[in-house]
């Protein structure tokens, strides 16, 4: 099975644990098969795999989820890099020619495209296969998956199948309604719009040169800045005739925000916090190193993050977005192919971060142009390379870079390398930055 996960989004309506580079997906909320945490994509590839031990996965996502997608699935994974959000169509699009010509699938595969991050089981993961299979030998140029609706909801689409058969085909596609016109839908027969399809590859990338000029993979990734923005809906879909949809009645919940991400949870608490016997209804996500205490709240979510602190009514969740928006500082914390590095401490002229080396990684060989850096090492042992001379260092050995100095560390160890990095400098900026080969 091909199979295409869309990952995008910058996770504000699950502030403060997710952020622009953090996005929902990669938090670590749910227990795995031996009990340790994982997020929604490892869940959801470790589900893939264990459905399909040959699918062939890719991620399309923007460059600024990468690091942490490597960080959380390993460096063998496929991933069609947006270089700039131009919505879901030139996305499609350049995942489908990546597939084509740097992973060589055939025209006459199929293909799955789903988001990267719905609450699901094996059941769904089993009728994507179907999916696939029907899209490779049905006469649909589109087969999508149709969820039957739980409830009147009023935060998707519907698709209106001609019947209520398995797999039958699509009469129209219908926006949000309220609750009264979602009720009219589902006694009809109406499915939610999850957007989840497939298609064969030939078909996709036919559409895409009707639309887009384009000659390969990567002459479309040079001029993705170029394109329209543009849905898959309405490029694609709503243009098409010869459409199906295949009903699907399995666990299938969309975790956009706390309120609902709660529902999903196996325990009340993640990480050290403490909860009086008053409490009811009350879950707790702190990621920080210090305890929280939670007395008489009830129907209530508390989150805590490096980058701040949520304390809201469940419902009430729902509404976080324009207040997150009007938050201005650095990102707090972030997944890195190589580790992850959390601030410590931020000041006119100065930043303290501590970073975390996982074993068998090295940083970027790199320089600064507006500032110089200090590393003290805290635990592990490894290698810096500052230009070019390397040395062995140790918890309690200190390394001074100044600017313009190129600089690495390797951690070629079993174990975690710390280092707590102070930048010094009247202009620090994440673009201050530039890469070399080592």
């Amino acid at each position: 099975m091909n199979i295409i996960l869309l990952s995008g989004g910058s996770g504000q309506r699950l502030w403060p644990l997710s952020n622009d580079v953090r996005s929902k997906q990669f938090i670590k909320i749910f227990k795995d098969n031996s009990g340790d945490y994982e997020s929604m994509v490892q869940r959801v590839f470790r589900q893939i795999v264990e459905v399909d031990p040959a699918a062939n996965i890719t991620i399309a996502t923007s460059k600024t989820q990468v690091s942490a997608i490597h960080n959380q699935l390993g460096e063998n994974v496929g991933i069609s890099i947006e270089p700039c959000r131009r919505d879901t169509f030139p996305a499609i699009a350049l995942a489908s020619a990546y597939l084509h010509d740097v992973q060589k699938v055939a025209l006459d595969e199929a293909v799955v495209v789903c988001p990267v991050d719905p609450y699901v089981d094996k059941e769904y993961f089993l009728a994507l296969e179907k999916l696939s299979k029907l899209a490779e030998t049905g006469d649909a140029n589109l087969t999508l998956l149709g969820i039957d609706p739980t409830y009147p909801s009023e935060k998707y689409g519907y698709i209106i199948p001609e019947n209520k058969r398995d797999v039958s085909k699509v009469v129209s596609f219908k926006e949000k309604p309220d609750v009264e016109t979602a009720k009219d839908y589902i006694s009809k027969g109406a499915l939610w719009n999850g957007g989840i399809f497939a298609y064969k590859l030939s078909y996709l990338l036919e559409k895409a040169h009707e639309i887009i000029d384009f000659k390969d993979y990567q002459d479309l990734f040079d001029k993705y800045a170029t394109l329209e923005k543009i849905s898959f809906d309405y490029a694609v879909v709503e243009k098409e005739s010869k459409i199906n949809v295949m009903r699907f009645g399995g666990l299938w919940k969309d975790l956009g925000t706390w309120n609902t991400l709660t529902e999903a949870m196996e325990e009340n608490v993640i990480g050290e916090a403490y909860l009086n016997e008053k409490c009811e209804g009350v879950h707790v996500i702190n990621d920080m190193n210090i305890p929280i205490v939670v007395m008489g709240l009830k129907s209530a979510i508390v989150a805590a993050s490096p980058d701040g602190i949520l304390v809201s009514d469940k419902e009430q969740s729902s509404y976080i977005k324009p207040y997150v928006e009007k938050i201005e500082q650095p990102i707090m914390f972030a997944e890195k192919s190589w580790g992850s590095y959390r601030v410590l401490d931020v000041e006119k002229d100065s930043m303290t971060i501590k970073v975390t080396l996982n074993p068998g990684h090295s940083m970027n060989y790199h320089s600064h142009e507006r500032r110089d850096e200090v590393w003290s090492i805290v635990r592990g042992i490894g290698k810096t390379i500052i230009d070019g001379e390397e040395q062995t260092v140790r918890p309690g050995d200190v390394v001074n870079m100044k600017a313009g100095q190129k600089h690495t560390i390797k951690n070629d160890s079993n174990e975690e390398l710390q280092l707590i990095e102070v930048q010094l400098g009247a202009d620090i900026t994440v673009d201050d930055k530039i890469k070399y080969d080592l």
